[in-house]
């Protein structure tokens, strides 16, 4: 399922127009977004927990060289499932 399909599915069961399912959609997607940004959490009981995950700096090689190269620290966008979307799938 690719976003276009998302929002063809959320107009179905809504009843909104595709214009304002799209509209909702990107809205969560912006929201989930902003609040990762500032570093918190985004919790949605019975499906799942998105946070954000920070990675130290460390050294790797490079792989056509061989070389030792630094690797940055970073913040990853990270995806908990919950109990309910796990339930749902298995």
């Amino acid at each position: 399922m690719n976003k276009n399909d998302l929002i063809s599915a959320v107009a179905d069961s809504s009843g909104l127009s595709k214009s304002d399912s799209a509209n909702a959609v990107e809205g969560v997607f912006d929201a989930i977004t902003k609040a990762l940004s500032k570093g918190d959490e985004v919790r949605l009981v019975g499906f799942g927990t998105f946070s954000v995950a920070r990675r130290k700096a460390s050294t790797g090689r490079n792989p056509r060289t061989g070389e030792p190269m630094t690797i940055k620290a970073s913040n990853q966008p990270k995806f908990k499932a919950g109990k309910g979307l796990k339930d749902s799938v298995n």
